[in-house]
């Protein structure tokens, strides 16, 4: 048995860590999502109003009021409104990281594999996902 193994045999997950890993599951499967991710992309660097995401991610108004619904119920985004205009931004700078870190698990494994390979979709080769999120 190696020494990973052991220490592992005793660990029994508490009913706190059983639920927060659903509800971490759940936030992944929010993100899960390329448009959902370009938003976060887009909110990286402060907040903007709705219209002028719509014009950033060539999308639908009511498309794009999905996916900030979304986000917004899960804790991701925060909402303002200034007269008519909706303003988003990320609910925490965190989400950036998060999204740094994916990136980098995808860098990592594309080298591996030596390339995005054909199992990716066609949209990835012209625009890589979280490519634009860079390091601070």
């Amino acid at each position: 048995m190696r020494n990973n193994e052991k220490n592992q045999t005793n660990v029994t997950p508490t009913p706190e860590d059983l639920r927060f890993f659903e509800l971490q599951a759940d936030i992944c499967q929010t993100l899960a999502n390329a448009k959902r991710l370009q938003i976060l992309n887009l909110l990286k660097n402060g907040e903007m109003s709705v219209g002028a995401m719509v014009a950033a991610l060539d999308i639908t108004k009511p498309n794009l009021s999905q996916h900030l619904a979304v986000m917004r119920q899960k804790g991701i985004l925060t909402a303002r409104r200034e007269g008519t205009t909706i303003y988003y931004r990320l609910a925490t700078p965190h989400i950036i990281e998060a999204c740094r870190v994916m990136r980098q698990v995808l860098l990592e494994a594309l080298a591996v594999r030596g390339s995005l390979g054909s199992e990716t979709p066609a949209a990835a080769t012209q625009e890589a996902p979280l490519a634009p999120i860079e390091a601070s």
